[in-house]
């Protein structure tokens, strides 16, 4: 402790640090009950007082504030606590204090730990730290689990979609927000092609070849992907063929007029954009590409089966090359627009036993057809 001397205030100079712990020395109290100690501790803070004087005479308040607070709560930290109030016992007991502080002592010696014993505490202590931090991490992780398995479920929810009830084409652009083109787009598909304009148009050049592939039933469709390799060009832009599926009964019509099938195959260029070639199928002749389609189906859906086998996709192709096109969207959400769209005039034929296969999967996965609102169909001469 740093003993204040008292010293009458006339006979004190302004900077003399007596005249500032005087004028001070009234504020010994107001921190002694602050913080709880006694007057002589809390004067023992007086003399930092000057300090802050100084400090305040050079306008520097945010420094003396700050240098004050940090000062009585380092005291406050270093300050023993407060003894407890009497018990009844105690003030019972005849005794002095000090006497029975000594019985205490007799009764209890306090004995220094061994290394044994302090490295047993520290065991004891470092157990209870790792078990308190595995039982946080895993009560974290439980819960990210769950955060996860809720995300998932309301994903699930939020994106199932269907070709009928409360889950199909109408109601499409309110399930998902990405999806609202389904619902608001004017250049959707698929269209009733009717009034196209006649023209020369360029002949589609097709570079198909043999490829190994694979067979999903993905809950919506059959889809067969395709490696690299197979693409087409028209109009100076090249397109990869990346995966084709199938529709039941058509999407698109001609005139008014329905097929039984239709099968989409869809491509894109280097930067993205999508082109579908759209072959209608109607019964009649089996179709061998088709078949060994079918005789790879998956047993199970959303798990692809990859054959030993390849196929042409040429087969898919109709003889005469005619077509139809116009911009459009995809069938299915998210519906996006700016696909090229190219419908084969001329369709393709298979069984009746073979549609029946995939009419047993999929009895009707069409969209409706959408509104032409106006825009441009042109057709081959």
């Amino acid at each position: 402790a740093h003993p204040v001397r008292t010293t009458p205030m006339a006979n004190l100079s302004r900077k003399s640090p007596n005249f500032v712990a005087t004028r001070f020395a009234g504020s010994a109290k107001l921190i002694g009950r602050l913080l709880e100690c006694n007057d002589a501790s809390a004067s023992a803070l007086l003399p930092y007082l000057t300090y802050i004087r100084a400090l305040a005479t050079m306008r520097i308040w945010t420094a003396c504030f700050s240098c004050l607070l940090m000062l009585t709560q380092a005291y406050a930290a270093d300050e023993p606590e407060a003894a407890p109030a009497k018990s009844v016992a105690d003030s019972k007991d005849p005794k002095p204090k000090n006497e029975r502080s000594k019985e205490a002592a007799k009764t209890s010696p306090h004995k220094p730990l061994t290394e044994a014993e302090i490295a047993a505490m520290v065991k004891v202590k470092l157990a209870q730290v790792r078990k308190a931090r595995a039982a946080r991490l895993a009560e974290a992780r439980a819960k990210a689990e769950a955060e996860m398995a809720a995300a998932n479920a309301a994903k699930r929810n939020t994106e199932h979609w269907s070709y009928e009830g409360e889950s199909g084409p109408l109601e499409w652009g309110k399930i998902n927000p990405a999806w609202a083109k389904c619902a608001t787009g004017t250049r959707q598909s698929p269209i009733d092609i009717r009034n196209g304009i006649k023209v020369d148009l360029e002949p589609i050049a097709f570079d198909y070849w043999p490829t190994r592939f694979n067979v999903l039933n993905n809950g919506h469709t059959v889809q067969v992907t395709i490696p690299p390799g197979n693409r087409m060009t028209l109009t100076g832009r090249t397109y990869e063929l990346v995966q084709f599926h199938f529709h039941h009964p058509s999407e698109e019509k001609v005139e008014g007029r329905g097929f039984d099938m239709v099968a989409h195959l869809v491509h894109k260029d280097a930067v993205g954009r999508q082109a579908v070639v759209a072959v209608l199928i109607e019964s009649g002749r089996p179709h061998s590409l088709i078949q060994s389609i079918w005789n790879n189906l998956p047993l199970e859906k959303n798990e692809p089966l990859e054959p030993v086998t390849t196929i042409d996709v040429n087969m898919l192709l109709p003889q005469r090359r005619d077509y139809y096109t116009y911009m459009g969207s995809l069938t299915e959400p998210p519906c996006s627009e700016g696909v090229l769209w190219i419908v084969m005039k001329e369709p393709i034929q298979v069984s009746p036993q073979q549609l029946e296969i995939f009419s047993r999967l999929y009895p009707m996965n069409a969209r409706p057809v959408q509104p032409d609102s106006g825009r441009l169909i042109k057709e081959s001469n």
